[in-house]
């Protein structure tokens, strides 16, 4: 029988978050294994630390979001932002689900393009599109949405030689209850400028106004400024329609939802506090239905939701490098794991759980990466197990933007995994080499035998 470790025994200040209604969590429980497949095993296999998505997870997410549309609407195509993870692997998912792609660049479009959608099945989003970008789109019967008036313009340049029509609509920014405003994409509604672009494009012969969009913000908790956003366009579609005798094909609404994460600052944990999916079709669908639009003409609904799509499915698993205490007495511990791959910890309270059974014994702990960077903290104050070196944790919720905001910065980027709805792992990318700088770098003749 193993003799148990000694604990001593502390009094603890809680300053690692508050109590609610139903007090202080009592017990830490560990994650042992994702989807049938143990923690240990896939570090032992794979090295430390290592990215972790889950396949049944990502289906389970996009079948939810489906229903939740689809029954209260006729019309609902969904769009895959490849911003929030563009690995061939995860976008591969979704359009295997039906899913579109939308794109914020030529690099993405290109990607889209790569990975079997058709150029008509491509929203293309975004301030910043090439002539040759926009070029490729028109010829692909992309739907462009327009983001200021100099693409617009070019876009009518190109109109004038190219032999397709180009398929446009117009992001518009408006004021829906929530700040800070995101008011630097697209046109606005209130003082008049989405209008203008609306007139501009309907007076173009050249030019076909297919859809209208709008993207209000990001982590959006309150579903109801949803709700005041698809009122807005609705009437949009009628003034159109009463003026031009034109039908608006689609609305598309953005993304924004919230994932079950933990805002930075929040009382209560996301878990508890994020809207549902039917909380988000409610309200952005019943404007539509109970307008004067008529039942033949309702338009597409796009969603381009990702964060709340992928976020649940990424696991990202490390190593505890050492113990140590602060100046104040309270203890830090230092993972494997640092900022520059984990780009959410600027913005959320992790889920950060031990991978084996912990002691029950737990203190005021600050979580730090190995980054030599004094801003490297995973988690500021948490309640956590005294874990010891070579343990090994995971940190839930990371699969939207780590994996497209990462940055190569002291260490290499590690291995990223996909666990299959059969519970087999597949590399669906390698770890990053030296070798992989150097084949990128040049050095100049005069510093190629410079040596010390």
């Amino acid at each position: 029988m193993e003799k148990l470790k000694y604990e001593r025994p502390v009094i603890k200040k809680i300053n690692a978050g508050v109590p609610d209604k139903y007090g202080m969590q009592s017990k830490t429980q560990a994650v042992t294994e994702i989807d049938g497949v143990g923690v240990k095993k896939i570090i032992e296999q794979y090295g430390s630390p290592v990215f972790v998505i889950s396949e049944k997870t990502m289906r389970k997410k996009y079948s939810e979001a489906r229903r939740a549309f689809s029954t209260r609407y006729p019309k609902v195509q969904f769009a895959w932002s490849y911003k929030t993870n563009y690995l061939d692997a995860v976008c591969k998912v979704y359009h295997s689900e039906g899913s579109w792609a939308e794109v914020v660049s030529g690099f993405e479009y290109d990607k889209a393009i790569a990975n079997g959608v058709k150029g008509k099945h491509i929203i293309f989003n975004g301030p910043d599109k090439s002539v040759e970008d926009l070029q490729k789109a028109i010829k692909n019967g992309s739907l462009i949405h327009i983001d200021h008036f100099d693409e617009l313009y070019t876009i009518v340049e190109i109109s004038e030689t190219s032999k397709q029509t180009p398929k446009l609509a117009i992001r518009i920014n408006m004021d829906t209850g929530v700040y800070p405003r995101w008011d630097r994409f697209g046109f606005n509604f209130e003082n008049g400028e989405a209008w203008n672009a609306i007139n501009k494009i309907m007076i173009n012969d050249n030019l076909e106004l297919v859809g209208l969009h709008t993207h209000i913000g990001t982590y959006i908790m309150t579903p109801n400024a949803y709700g005041v956003a698809s009122t807005k366009l609705v009437g949009l579609i009628m003034r159109i329609s009463e003026k031009y005798n034109h039908q608006i094909k689609y609305i598309d609404m953005g993304g924004g939802f919230a994932s079950k994460n933990t805002l930075k600052g929040a009382y209560l944990p996301g878990a508890d506090t994020c809207p549902s999916f039917d909380a988000y079709a409610e309200a952005i669908i019943n404007p539509i239905i109970n307008s004067e639009i008529s039942p033949q003409n309702l338009p597409i609904l796009f969603l381009e939701t990702g964060r709340a799509l992928i976020d649940d499915a990424g696991y990202l698993l490390g190593t505890v490098i050492a113990n140590k205490r602060l100046a104040n007495g309270r203890r830090s511990t230092i993972i494997d794991i640092g900022v520059n791959m984990l780009f959410t910890s600027f913005w959320y309270e992790h889920d950060i759980k031990p991978a084996q059974i912990p002691s029950q014994q737990t203190e005021d702990t600050t979580i730090y990466g190995p980054l030599c960077m004094n801003i490297d903290v995973i988690r500021a104050a948490i309640q956590f197990p005294v874990l010891q070196k070579g343990e090994n944790v995971v940190i839930s919720r990371i699969g939207a933007y780590n994996m497209t905001q990462w940055m190569q910065f002291i260490t290499l980027r590690p291995k990223i995994l996909l666990i299959d709805t059969n519970s087999n792992v597949h590399i669906i990318r390698e770890s990053e080499t030296n070798e992989i700088f150097k084949r990128s770098e040049r050095v100049p003749e005069h510093l190629v035998n410079v040596g010390l």
